[in-house]
């Protein structure tokens, strides 16, 4: 068997979790197409490919402005349902047994969408991902960060209604110009409602700003990170504390943080012996779920089935599950990879 093909099909069935998914970044063209005809939205494109023509991105500001438009046509708890249920089941086809989903209701609420509306719709579908496809899963919320703090206040006291359903909060969006510090308060407030937290850091901005996450915002986890490395004593904390960083490949290449993927920081920040694991970001606009990213970075870097089975137990040990459901992820990443790595090498 040729030797590609054995180490697709190891990545294809390698138990994963991701943990860096934007459930609205999983709104697909014919979704989006469908639910803006069942709301009764038009839309300003005229066919399926004439909106992928438009995910030309030069840089994270042009996505963010195609990004919220494709989210004008979520407006019911149904669309939101919809729209996880799917990723869900894409999900289960790639053999990702845990995700940690973010949200952004302030691009719903904004609208005038109830955060009931979005929240609820989406824990539905959670909950029946479980049920019956098997995968366990984690909601983030994020804040807006090019928003100001008060709107993150006003969202936070709306989550407060979903303190057992709601694991952390994160911050995301336009980065460059929107530093950690701008909402050191709300995170505080989050954190003494017994939140955890995480946020975006280093894809645009400066290491500074991963160390403002870590500092400011006492972040469990970092989105992102790439800009870490030009901090030789940030990149220290992070590898002795086991800070994850989740990594989005096929991102960073459609918003030109990398031009090529075989200049992506992974293979480095792997060798000073930092947490980092692979994740697809928002899917539906870069290009591909976790397996094809997995598979872009491997082919791009060279990376062995040991680097392989390295990212995929980073995965859970990365995540919010407690110790015990870990180990157990993890153990089935040992027994897949006993039963496999037998017959292929890649070396």
């Amino acid at each position: 068997m040729n030797t590609t093909l054995q180490i697709n099909d190891f990545i294809k069935n390698i138990p994963k979790a991701e943990l860096h998914i934007h459930i609205e970044g999983s709104l697909e063209p014919e979704m989006m197409f469908g639910i803006a005809k069942r709301n009764n939205i038009k839309i300003k494109h005229k066919s399926i490919e004439d909106i992928k023509n438009t995910y030309n991105f030069t840089c994270l500001q042009d996505f963010l402005n195609i990004y919220y438009s494709g989210c004008d046509v979520l407006m019911v708890a149904q669309d939101f349902y919809d729209l996880t249920l799917a990723y869900l089941k894409k999900a289960r086809s790639q053999n990702i047994t845990h995700c940690e989903i973010f949200f952004d209701p302030q691009t719903h609420t904004g609208r005038g969408i109830k955060f009931s509306t979005v929240t609820e719709g989406i824990l539905k579908a959670l909950r029946n991902g479980q049920k019956k496809l098997g995968i366990s899963s984690r909601l983030i919320m994020c804040f807006l960060r090019n928003l100001d703090e008060e709107s993150a206040m006003k969202t936070l006291k709306s989550a407060l209604n979903y303190k057992k359903e709601i694991i952390a909060i994160g911050l995301d969006s336009l980065e460059i110009g929107n530093p950690p510090r701008k909402f050191k308060r709300v995170f505080e407030k989050a954190r003494e409602a017994g939140f955890l937290t995480v946020a975006h850091a280093g894809e645009e901005g400066p290491a500074d700003y991963v160390k403002e996450a870590l500092d400011l915002l006492k972040v469990s986890r970092i989105d992102h990170g790439n800009n870490s490395l030009d901090d030789e004593r940030l990149i220290n904390e992070l590898a002795k504390k086991q800070i994850p960083l989740t990594i989005c490949p096929l991102s960073n290449l459609r918003l030109k943080i990398v031009y090529d993927l075989k200049n992506h920081p992974l293979k480095i920040m792997m060798k000073k012996g930092l947490l980092v694991s692979i994740n697809s970001d928002d899917p539906a606009y870069f290009g591909g779920y976790l397996n094809e990213n997995f598979l872009a970075i491997i082919q791009a870097l060279n990376l062995t089935i040991d680097d392989i089975t390295r990212l995929a137990k980073n995965s859970f040990q990365s995540s919010f599950l407690d110790a015990d459901e870990k180990n157990k992820m993890i153990a089935k990443v040992n027994e897949y990879v006993k039963k496999f790595k037998p017959k292929i090498s890649n070396q």
